[in-house]
């Protein structure tokens, strides 16, 4: 029996076939099959259509194989994970927050290869003109925690990096007062970068850049777990973050 709640979230969130196929990595003949033949994909797949269509999952399917845990939840959660971050696609850390409709959140000590990005900047840009909330936290350059982390990686330039972060994001902070900038003095075990329901997690691994370290990607689900554990800790540094001043610059 065709699958006419799947066809009709498909044309809801105005997507194709090849649309969700693209999304959740899979053939686009297999979505076919479960929309015209009504097979039941597998878990994993279930619970990533849903969050791509943005509804339930017993709304698209009730075969009796949802996930009946939390724990199936938040494994259904990870969409994959990368050895090293520089093993992640080139573009994925943009795509992902081109994406964001409403959340924006960037959180690390220095992020480096981001500020340095020219495209990444013209997307804050314009989220922050169409009414998202653009949150950035880096670390603070004079805090033990960012000299205890450059120690790790093996080095004694994690506060200059940061430096140099601020002063690439100087022309955005003024031009785009309402881009949220604050220094946090946090121990951060991990990097993370939100966009909405969607999210990369680094994992800082001591004596390793965070460029040699995995990276998760992680899609929220209703009822899973993992996904809010790190958003949480977005939210809490924040709240416990300061506003940048014109001395985090260079030190003096």
């Amino acid at each position: 029996m065709p699958n006419e709640r799947l066809r009709s979230a498909l044309l809801a969130r105005g997507m194709t076939v090849q649309d969700l196929a693209d999304e959740i990595n899979v053939n686009p003949k297999t979505v076919e099959r479960w929309i015209t033949q009504g097979k039941v994909p597998y878990r994993r797949h279930q619970y990533a259509t849903a969050a791509v269509l943005k509804v339930d999952v017993t709304t698209l399917w009730e075969d009796g194989r949802n996930a009946e845990s939390a724990k199936d939840l938040t494994k259904a959660e990870i969409v994959t994970v990368y050895p090293h971050r520089h093993s992640v696609p080139p573009n994925l850390f943009r795509e992902v927050y081109e994406r964001a409709e409403a959340k924006v959140d960037l959180l690390v000590y220095s992020g480096l290869f981001m500020s340095e990005d020219p495209l990444f900047h013209g997307l804050l840009k314009a989220k922050v003109e169409n009414g998202a909330q653009v949150r950035i936290l880096l670390g603070d350059p004079d805090c033990g925690a960012v000299r205890q982390r450059g120690m790790d990686e093996g080095h004694q330039i994690m506060d200059g990096k940061i430096r140099n972060a601020l002063v690439l994001y100087r022309p955005l902070m003024q031009s785009h007062p309402d881009i949220g900038f604050r220094l946090h003095d946090s121990t951060l075990y991990n990097s993370i970068y939100r966009a909405d329901d969607e999210m990369l997690v680094n994992p800082h691994v001591y004596g390793l850049g965070a460029y040699m370290a995995p990276v998760l990607h992680l899609r929220r689900l209703p009822g899973g777990s993992l996904f809010d554990t790190y958003a949480n800790s977005i939210e809490h540094t924040w709240a416990n973050a300061r506003p940048v001043t014109d001395r985090d610059f260079t030190g003096a």
